[in-house]
């Protein structure tokens, strides 16, 4: 049995999505859900499903709903979906704020539906190497971790549609939807952010209501401290890196790239790892071009959601795991307009 999954969008991410989900062997995409239906026909046509414009229709044909609109319209085609049945997948954000992004998971949670967030960047092999490293206490006390998204968006970029850069359909800048994929492993691997302090910006393009460079100095449960850097306007665009930094070892990620595993006490299993881990075919991530990005990361991270669904089990990345990154993200703006350290809301 196959799984059949709808995707609702026809952008450049619902597209990658297809591709990902083409290589799930116990997957396929049986009908996409657009406004317009010459692109609904165009998608339909290019991966061989069913065009609809209706969500009526759309939602007899799959068993499960990957959500690629604007992030500030998921809760509109979340509801739905969830309420005629259908497991639910959606794109980062889950949703533009907590507030909104709690209505998905409590209506999951009330139909006992599976609810997946996509953050893909976990399930690289080198992220997990550098988590389980960290249940293992290699790192000794963690003192420092950092993320830098330091990339490039041209002005063409944000004018070639009348949403983007805009508070209601973005929710942010580059924060919530660039860098967030950095916040949300650098969460997944320190713990839990207590309190940011930030300065958010609009540097490098005219026309946007939203931050286009953000700086954070971050304080962790732990008692670590970090920094969360991150730009739109940093030409020609840089690699994403995540730095964790403590008294017996340090680890930095460029992508799915391990730079640097080195430890206090060295492990027989280590130069593998280095050669391992350390030549990772990467794409550029979207450094500069949003579409340069690799579709691995999706493909493992739909494998898992549909042996979730199929074998009842829970996904890797669920609906409140999916909202941390959000969380922190929410504090920072926070932090910005008011110039003072604001909490992280617990979850």
């Amino acid at each position: 049995m196959k799984l059949r999954y709808g995707i609702i969008g026809t952008g450049m991410i619902a597209e990658h999505q297809a591709r990902a989900l083409g290589d799930v062997k116990d997957a396929e995409v049986t009908a996409v859900l657009s406004r317009s239906s010459l692109r609904a026909r165009d998608f339909a046509e290019k991966f061989d499903c069913r065009a609809c414009t209706d969500m009526s229709e759309f939602l007899t044909e799959v068993d499960a709903v990957s959500i690629c609109t604007p992030a500030g319209l998921h809760l509109e085609s979340a509801l739905p979906a969830l309420e005629a049945g259908k497991h639910l997948m959606v794109e980062k954000p889950l949703e533009i704020s907590l507030k909104r992004g709690m209505q998905i998971v409590e209506a999951a949670e009330k139909k006992n539906l599976k609810l997946g967030g996509i953050f893909q960047s976990r399930f690289y092999e080198s992220s997990r190497v550098i988590k389980n490293a960290l249940e293992e206490e290699r790192f000794g006390r963690l003192i420092m971790g950092d993320a830098y998204v330091k990339w490039f968006r041209s002005q063409e970029y944000y004018d070639r549609t009348d949403w983007k850069g805009t508070f209601e359909y973005d929710g942010g800048g580059t924060l919530m939807n660039q860098a967030i994929h950095a916040v949300d492993l650098l969460q997944w691997f320190m713990g839990q952010v207590r309190s940011v302090q930030a300065r958010c910006s609009i540097l490098g393009h005219s026309g946007i209501e939203v931050e286009d460079t953000a700086a954070a100095v971050l304080e962790f449960d732990n008692g670590a401290l970090g920094v969360i850097e991150g730009s739109t306007a940093v030409y020609p665009g840089f690699l994403k890196r995540i730095e964790i930094s403590g008294t017996q070892g340090t680890a930095v990620l460029e992508e799915e790239e391990l730079k640097t595993w080195s430890f206090e006490s060295e492990r027989p299993e280590d130069p593998e790892i280095r050669e391992r881990c350390g030549v990772q075919s990467g794409s550029g991530g979207g450094a500069s071009d949003p579409g340069a990005i690799s579709t691995l990361g999706h493909r493992l991270q739909f494998e898992d959601f549909t042996r979730a669904v199929l074998e009842d089990g829970e996904p890797f990345i669920g609906g409140i795991e999916s909202l941390k990154s959000v969380a922190i993200i929410e504090a920072i703006y926070a932090s910005g307009k008011s110039g003072r350290m604001v909490p992280v809301e617990r979850l």
